[in-house]
């Protein structure tokens, strides 16, 4: 409800009485009553409250307005937010400046940028940023706290918007944390037994941004590009669930936007690199047991520093409870041999026994725990690293409907098409869902995730996906990193001591030489098609021509990082 100088929000269930009242000019937030809220309000439907945000205008409300059940997790409803709106407490922006009102403008656009992001999901009486295990192993205390209190903050995705709510407990009621990633529900069927199979990957607010712009880790040890992800199955009142993680490679190390196709990679000279790998590990093996390393990245070329980096980095810190094992899958893969996948397979199954998975049966007594993870990574953590994620998701699955009654003994996943199919489906979108959170499109090689096979159609696509990767890594992601940057509370707006770092003024070299070039290549395509008296005289005009657009093309791909979108609010750690 809005009225004319407060906000109204109320709940739609019968039992609830109390109403969440904003002041439009204090900002304040109180509890109040129906009976309270004056008859002239302008009333509007909203599916949950996402919370407030402060920029150059003043606080802003976001609210969810469109939602979309997923499905039912243990008998609780999941659901996916469509669309939001921003609602301005200032009923007016005439106080601002034009410059103001354009910074605004801009800095809406980047919060709208983030929440269509795709991947936004959230429950009202479930907690969605913990694991099956963890909620298990939770004392009485926790579960008498509510959704806010006991969150994974590393997945709140509105912790920032929520900052004014945590703070008044009697408020929690009204908003509940927002996990960013994908979710899929599917029920199915094998040998006449119905069960339910759920996929929920969830994104860390840590370190959250773009492919090129965050790489590695910060200095509390959270990588860039983290996410957990856990496979649910629910028969006959028994669970099971299996959790990976995947993030980038835990160092410092850069690999700036420059206009070429695939910037080298940067290890920092300065950084303590063995006290940030020590923190992210010592916080992996609290949470999850056991680490086996899967580095999937190339072993020459621009990649091979990074990979033995890694290797002497395990070695150095000496911890028993992690693994490090290097798979080079393009080389073993070149070739369309993906068949050779089934090596890395073999070579981990004692160690993915050893680890076993989460298994709770009909009465709710607890028959396994999962002891370890296996954390994957790319260069991306995206293609490489979910085709193995699926591979050894599929293996525990297989052994989870073994142990539920499901399949029989000796029978394979793989031989039942119809759940095969939504199988691999399946973790082909959510390798989709987190390749466009990070990269800006979906997956590579999907298909094979999709068919059990690499195709020439699917080539041709991963050839598409790189085309839009490479433009959007190059002119577009500043703004995006900049939004989620923004979004998340890692740039603050400060409206009484605003200073401008929108403003970027490019210098001459920015619109002088794409122009020549475009002019010198234009020049050398009409000299060919318009030739002159002589050939030797058509030559010399084309070689002109066609020099002058090499040497600008030249000068502009030398000084590529002038030539990027790049961030403009946080200024990041700067690699030597």
């Amino acid at each position: 409800n809005y009225g004319v100088h407060r906000f109204y929000v109320e709940a739609c269930d019968d039992g609830c009485v109390d109403v969440l009242t904003i002041d439009r000019v204090s900002t304040e937030m109180t509890l109040t009553v129906r009976r309270d809220i004056p008859a002239s309000a302008e009333t509007r439907p909203i599916c949950g409250l996402m919370g407030t945000l402060r920029l150059v205008a003043g606080m802003y409300l976001v609210v969810i307005t469109k939602k979309k059940k997923v499905g039912d997790l243990l008998g609780h409803a999941v659901w996916k937010a469509l669309d939001f709106d921003i609602i301005s407490y200032k009923k007016t922006i005439l106080h601002l400046t034009d410059n103001q009102m354009q910074d605004n403008k801009t800095f809406l656009s980047m919060i709208n940028n983030v929440l269509h992001t795709d991947g936004f999901y959230f429950a009202t009486d479930y907690d969605l940023t913990h694991t099956l295990q963890r909620l298990a192993n939770t004392s009485p205390e926790f579960q008498e706290m509510s959704l806010l209190e006991r969150a994974d903050q590393r997945f709140v995705w509105n912790g920032h918007l929520l900052r004014e709510f945590i703070a008044q407990p009697e408020l929690h009621k009204f908003v509940y944390p927002v996990i960013h990633g994908f979710i899929t529900m599917k029920s199915s069927c094998i040998n006449g037994k119905v069960f339910e199979w759920s996929i929920i990957s969830r994104r860390s607010c840590f370190r959250a941004g773009v492919r090129y712009y965050v790489r590695g880790i910060d200095s509390e040890g959270h990588p860039a590009n983290y996410v957990e992800t856990e496979q649910i199955v629910q028969h006959s009142s028994s669970k099971a669930s299996l959790v990976q993680t995947r993030g980038s490679i835990p160092f410092y190390w850069s690999q700036r936007p420059n206009l070429k196709y695939k910037p080298k990679p940067q290890i920092s000279k300065t950084m303590n690199h063995l006290d940030g790998f020590q923190r992210h590990f010592d916080s992996q093996i609290i949470l999850y047991g056991r680490q086996v390393i899967l580095n999937l990245i190339n072993q020459k070329g621009s990649e091979k520093p990074l990979e033995l980096a890694f290797d002497k980095m395990v070695t150095s810190l000496g911890n028993g409870m992690i693994k490090y094992i290097a798979f080079d899958f393009h080389k073993e893969c070149s070739r369309m041999r993906w068949h050779r996948l089934q090596i890395l397979l073999d070579m981990v199954a004692e160690m993915q026994d050893e680890f076993g998975y989460f298994l709770v049966d009909a009465d709710g007594k607890v028959l396994m725990n999962q002891e370890g993870t296996f954390r994957s990574n790319c260069m991306d953590c995206l293609d490489r690293t979910n085709v193995i994620q699926s591979l050894l998701a599929r293996r525990s699955l297989q052994s989870q409907l073994r142990r539920m009654g499901v399949l029989h003994a000796g029978q394979q996943i793989e031989d039942q098409s119809d759940f095969e199919k939504k199988f691999k489906n399946a973790w082909a979108d959510n390798a989709d869902a987190c390749a466009k959170q990070y990269a800006g499109t979906g997956a590579l090689k999907t298909d094979f995730t999709r068919t059990g096979k690499r195709t020439q159609w699917g080539l041709l696509m991963d050839g598409w996906n790189s085309m839009i990767r490479y433009y959007k890594n190059n002119f577009s992601d500043g703004f995006r990193q900049d939004s989620i940057d923004l979004f998340l509370g890692n740039y603050a707006v400060d409206e009484a001591d605003w200073t401008n770092p929108l403003r970027d003024p490019k210098d001459w070299k920015f619109l002088t030489l794409p122009i020549i070039m475009v002019v010198a290549f234009s020049m050398c395509i009409i000299c060919l098609l318009m030739a002159g008296d002589t050939w030797t005289e058509t030559l010399a005009y084309v070689l002109f021509w066609g020099t002058a657009s090499v040497v600008t093309g030249g000068l502009i791909l030398f000084n590529g990082l002038d030539f990027v979108d790049a961030p403009k609010l946080v200024q990041k750690e700067k690699l030597d």
